[in-house]
């Protein structure tokens, strides 16, 4: 007769999201350290009554909860039905997010918008989605056309490295085409595992001719979007969205992308498209306003030549209807232009 705990069940599995364990990435006692000071927290060593260093292990203080009673943040049922073994990551099984998202779109605040996925939307028509392009090697690096890389992301911006550029040849293989297939306002976020994932940032006029690793989303509104893309931006950028990522995340310490997982991520839709336009006002006054500076100072800077100090691509903005025209946007497995 095999014991059954008194947490047993047998439609559901027991799972344990505990962030940690006790144990740093390089095997050493992980300290628990106080979020306010920073400074570790310490406690009376039983044995020898002296002062040691707290052990973080959100795990084990989950066992023993369990083993007690208890209940934790960090333990959940789940489904037997959900659960699959391909897919056997505690981390993907944490319903935190998703609880939190339901609560604020309850709130007074988001009264007027519905939800939908990812996934959901790109059905709709109402979002489209592609990769990069590729990654040239080192040894071509020594052109005009700006190579754009996951760590150039950063702080809602494309932020171009002079040093690291292609021939126009060279992009041109990885474009496809004469053109990179970008427009000014796509969105672009990482799609390999790091601590960025989930970062959006928008790309401005004057910086579309770039060649992006393959590595990351580029996102556009559809043809049947109530909204534009500083709008899209707002969402994603909202904490209920952005903590979604934490779940389809699985790993931190390699490059494993996040596959389709992500197409599960919640986005808050507006009523319509004069709703979506007043809840985004900062942020299209914002990037506006940004892209109206560079183009004041890219204009001083060609009255003004003696200057180093990279601004733009190689190539002049062209306009998005000559690129759908030409088929540069197309489509990828998850996305349609």
């Amino acid at each position: 007769m095999i014991h059954k705990p008194s947490w047993f069940r047998e439609d559901q599995i027991m799972v344990s999201t505990a962030p940690t364990c006790g144990l740093t990435k390089g095997g050493r006692l992980l300290p628990l350290v106080n979020p306010q000071t920073g400074q570790r927290i310490q406690v009376i060593d039983p044995d020898t009554g002296g002062l040691v260093d707290a052990i973080d292990d959100q795990l084990k203080t989950d066992m023993e909860a369990l083993r007690d009673g208890n209940w934790t943040s960090t333990l959940r049922y789940v489904s037997a039905e959900e659960v699959s073994m391909r897919c056997a990551v505690p981390n993907f099984y944490d319903r935190r997010y998703d609880d939190t998202f339901d609560e604020v779109m309850d709130t007074d605040k988001f009264r007027n918008f519905t939800s939908m996925t990812i996934g959901q939307m790109i059905e709709a028509r109402m979002l489209t989605i592609r990769n990069g392009h590729g990654s040239p090697t080192q040894s071509v690096r020594v052109g005009t056309v700006p190579y754009i890389k996951v760590s150039d992301l950063r702080a809602g911006l494309l932020n171009i490295n002079p040093t690291n550029r292609v021939p126009h040849a060279v992009a041109e293989k990885f474009w496809k085409g004469k053109s990179s297939g970008l427009a000014a306002w796509d969105l672009i976020c990482p799609e390999r595992t790091s601590k960025n994932i989930g970062d959006f940032c928008m790309i401005l006029p004057g910086q579309e001719q770039v060649v992006t690793t393959k590595e990351v989303i580029i996102v556009r509104p559809g043809e049947e979007a109530n909204f534009d893309p500083f709008y899209l931006m707002w969402a994603l950028t909202l904490n209920i969205v952005r903590d979604q990522w934490r779940r389809v995340i699985f790993m931190q310490t390699n490059r494993e992308d996040v596959g389709d997982r992500y197409l599960s991520i919640r986005i808050p839709i507006p009523r319509d498209a004069n709703h979506a336009t007043l809840v985004s006002r900062p942020f299209r006054e914002y990037y506006k306003n940004l892209a109206n500076a560079r183009d004041e100072l890219r204009s001083y800077f060609a009255a003004e030549p003696n200057h180093h100090f990279f601004i733009g691509t190689a190539d002049e903005a062209i306009d998005l209807k000559e690129l759908e025209e030409e088929g540069a946007f197309e489509p990828n497995a998850i996305g349609e232009a």
